[in-house]
This record gives structure tokens, C-alpha cells and sequence, in this order.
């Protein structure tokens, strides 16, 4: 399957994932100027930069063969697909109570307060794939201007 890897050595630290991954996921997916203004704080990215301007990496999910956030979700809500691999959140199932987070060994899961301050949710990376790049590579591998994030095959981790 493939999956995407930060190399920390070429990360500018210019956090042009983190828009393009908000704009992927908001209404208006990949225009920016409408997912910042219209959406405003109700849409989250669910890639995030981790560093300084001497030493940033994002911190993406790398869709675990053995998912430990699957295996610690007391809602189901966490899931892996048997077939493509990859392992997403369902938002209507979380309970919010951040097992997820604590047992995510690259720390890529992100707990934000829900719509209408109901519970807080799970969110991290389904690799969206935008189109705008190779075919179906996701929106903040394109976006990145120096390659620090790639998507490619890989083995299960």
C-alpha cells in the first residue's frame, strides 16, 4: 500500500500542508481562499507540522498494518480497511476519550472539539488524494514545495 513519509531534512517548516489538508476537507475542497474564510474554525486539518524553522517534520499517519489506535478504540469508531489498508475515523462514533491519541506511536491523531461543542472527535489523515497531483496523491504531498512528504509504496509496518 502506499503511505505518505515526512523527510525531516527537507521540511521548511512553511506548514503549506496543513492549508492544502484544511481546504481538502472543507466544503470548498482545494479552494483555500473559501476554506479559510467561509469555513473558519469548523474545518481541521488532519496533518500537522511538529518543529522550529531548524528542524520540522509533519506528522501523518502511517496506516499501520497493525493499527494500535484500532486496537485501543473503545467505540469502533477507529477502523482499518481489510482490503485497501488504510485506517480511518468515523466522527459519529467517537466518544472522544483520546485512547486513540495516546497509543498512536507517531503521535498523528488530533482530538478537536466537535460541531456544536458536543463531544470532542478523532481526526487524522485518510489520505484524501486530491487529483491534483499524481493520480490520487493526497492533497498536502502536492502542496509541499520542497517534496518533504512523499507518497510511495511500502511495506506493513
Amino acid at each position: 500500500m502506499k503511505r505518505i513519509y515526512a523527510i525531516p531534512e527537507w521540511c521548511v517548516n512553511c506548514r503549506r500542508c496543513e492549508v492544502a489538508c484544511k481546504a481538502q476537507h472543507s466544503p470548498w475542497p482545494g479552494n483555500i481562499v473559501k476554506a479559510f474564510t467561509l469555513a473558519g474554525d469548523e474545518i481541521y486539518n488532519r496533518v500537522r507540522v511538529e518543529g522550529d524553522n531548524i528542524v520540522s517534520f509533519a506528522a501523518n499517519c502511517r496506516h499501520c498494518a497493525k493499527p494500535k489506535c484500532v486496537e485501543g478504540c473503545i467505540s469502533g469508531a477507529m477502523q482499518r480497511d481489510p482490503e485497501t489498508g488504510v485506517v480511518t475515523s468515523d466522527p459519529s462514533r467517537c466518544v472522544g476519550c483520546r485512547t486513540c491519541v495516546s497509543m498512536c506511536p507517531f503521535g498523528a491523531i488530533t482530538v478537536v472539539p466537535a460541531p456544536l461543542g458536543v463531544k470532542p472527535i478523532a481526526l487524522k489523515c485518510d489520505l484524501c488524494g486530491d487529483g491534483a497531483g499524481a493520480p490520487g496523491e493526497p492533497s498536502c504531498v502536492t502542496a509541499c514545495p520542497n517534496r518533504a512528504l512523499m507518497y510511495v509504496e511500502s511495506e506493513a509496518m
